[in-house]
């Protein structure tokens, strides 16, 4: 399986200097932490949350709001400088090139799959529900789901840091007399 690389480095410019001019290209001014919050998501290989972005661009700019890097997440996503991940917690992803995501099932990490890997299959795929369902599809995105190379080669009696599925989060917050503390070791 050919995965895309995940050096996502510019050869010949520096990385601030390319985001600094895709900003520009796009007509979007150039605020320090739109130009931070497209570094930090093009400088990761994960597909940040847009809370881990956020604990990311505040090493940089520690008064920086999550609602601004929402707000600026939105923007480069609506220009096309990044795309978004839907789901129960949307992710983020600096790679714009058409291509498709493997899901680690033990540590929860996503790794963009090259489309030309599964373009063909996935484009007959298209037709024969279009045929059998009556839809009109114009866009599809595959997932797999699996071991990654790093999980598979460690020996089953070792575990890895594995992530909780998002499913299980619990979202509200502590009731009310009870600690943030307490919820965690429950």
């Amino acid at each position: 399986m050919r995965i895309i690389p995940e050096g996502r480095k510019p050869q010949g410019r520096t990385a601030r200097g390319v985001a600094e001019a895709d900003l520009r290209g796009c007509g979007l001014r150039l605020t320090g932490p739109r130009h931070a919050v497209l570094e930090v998501v093009r400088g990761v290989e994960s597909h940040p949350t847009a809370e881990e972005v956020h604990r990311l661009v505040r090493r940089r700019l520690p008064g920086v709001s999550l609602g601004t890097i929402y707000r600026n997440l939105w923007v480069l996503v609506g220009e096309g400088l990044l795309k978004e991940l839907p789901g129960p917690h949307a992710r983020f992803d600096a790679n714009t090139r058409p291509h498709h995501h493997f899901l680690c099932e033990r540590c929860g990490r996503i790794i963009d799959v090259d489309a030309e890997l599964v373009e063909p299959h996935a484009r007959a795929l298209s037709a024969r529900v279009a045929v059998r369902t009556g839809f009109s599809i114009r866009n599809h995105h595959i997932e797999l789901f699996g071991r990654c190379q790093k999980c598979q080669s460690r020996t089953p009696g070792t575990r890895g840091r594995r992530r909780r599925a998002v499913s299980r989060v619990r979202m509200a917050g502590p009731a009310p007399g009870e600690s943030l503390r307490r919820r965690r070791e429950g």
